[in-house]
């Protein structure tokens, strides 16, 4: 998420829905053994609103590691040429032509990403799926990507 472009009525919207799908459910309950709430004003919909920014390293370092095995890459096909490679529901999918970089390479420039060295949209990181599944967005997704504000 990004949090510049988040507007508090929005995140409070989202936060009322699912405190209304939870109505009827359970009480939620978080009763460890330990003096831990259980009862009704408890569990993930309450207390500080979590956003997938409040973890960047945790998720930042996720990516370094999908990057080391081989399973995601740095990519710098623009969004029209991902759609044309991504192929259509009866065409397969190309494999993007930075897809076999090196390990190396795609720390250096996922890093480099990281520190803000190149504009917004530049890069972004994929993983390695499979270009032909029949499902769409199983093709080389894009699993990060960098806005500087």
């Amino acid at each position: 998420t990004n949090p510049t472009k988040e507007d508090e009525e929005y995140v409070q919207s989202i936060l009322e829905d699912v405190r209304w799908i939870q109505q009827g459910l359970p009480v939620f309950d978080t009763n460890d053994g330990e003096g831990n709430q259980s009862g009704e004003d408890v569990g993930p919909w309450y207390g500080k609103v979590r956003k997938t920014s409040d973890y960047f390293d945790l998720i930042y370092d996720a990516a370094v590691y999908l990057i080391e095995s081989g399973d995601a890459f740095v990519d710098e096909l623009s969004a029209e040429e991902m759609r044309e490679y991504r192929g259509t529901l009866t065409e397969p999918g190309r494999e993007s032509p930075h897809r076999d970089r090196s390990v190396e390479e795609n720390l250096r420039l996922f890093e480099e990403m990281k520190n803000g060295d190149h504009e917004d949209g530049k890069y972004v990181l994929r993983a390695k799926i499979d270009m032909t599944s029949p499902n769409l967005n199983m093709r080389d997704p894009v699993l990060y990507r960098i806005k500087h504000e």
